[in-house]
C-alpha cells in the first residue's frame, strides 16, 4: 500500500514523501490517526494544495517540543518509594510516576513520552531517563529514587 505522509514519521520518512508500507499498519494506524492518506492522483494533489500548512504545523510542533525540552533539561526529579535493605524497592516506578513527577515539576509530560527500554525501575538512585517530545527532540531527565 503506497500512502503519502502527513508528518515526520521515525523510521518511515518525512512530510510529503509518498512510502510503501504494510496495507495493515497503513489502514489500522496511519490514515485512522490522521498521520497519512492514501497516494491516490486526487490525494496528492490535495495534499501539495496543503503542503505549506501541513509544514507550518510541522514546525510549530517542533518549537513547541524544543522549548519543553529547555525546561525539562533545568528539572532534577526525586521520587520517593518504600525500599528493601538492598536498596531493591517494593514495587517499581514505571513510565506513569515519572511523568506525574515531572508534570508536578511544573512541566507537563504524558506518560507515551517516556522512554524506560529496560522496563520499569526496581533499585533505589540515580537513573537517566529519555522523554520523547517529538521524533527529533529527546530530553534526558535524571530521576533521583530514594528509600521511604
Amino acid at each position: 500500500m503506497n500512502i503519502i505522509l502527513l508528518e515526520r514519521i521515525a523510521n518511515l520518512g518525512k512530510l510529503g514523501e509518498t512510502v510503501k508500507v504494510k496495507a495493515g499498519f497503513g489502514r489500522n494506524y496511519l490514515i485512522p490517526q490522521g498521520k497519512a492518506v492514501p497516494a491516490t492522483a486526487e490525494n496528492v494533489k490535495k495534499f501539495e494544495a496543503r503542503r505549506a500548512e501541513l509544514e507550518k504545523a510541522a514546525a510549530e510542533k517542533l518549537d513547541t517540543a524544543q522549548a519543553r525540552k529547555d525546561a525539562i533539561g533545568n528539572l532534577s526529579i526525586t521520587i520517593v518509594q518504600k525500599a528493601g535493605d538492598e536498596g531493591k524497592l517494593f514495587g517499581s516506578v514505571g513510565t506513569s510516576d515519572i511523568a506525574h513527577a515531572i508534570t508536578d515539576a511544573g512541566v507537563p509530560v504524558e506518560k507515551r513520552e517516556i522512554r524506560l527500554p529496560m522496563g520499569p525501575l526496581r533499585q533505589i538512585g540515580e537513573h537517566k531517563v529519555e522523554v520523547e517530545l517529538h521524533s527529533d527532540v529527546i530530553a534526558e531527565v535524571t530521576i533521583n529514587i530514594v528509600p521511604e
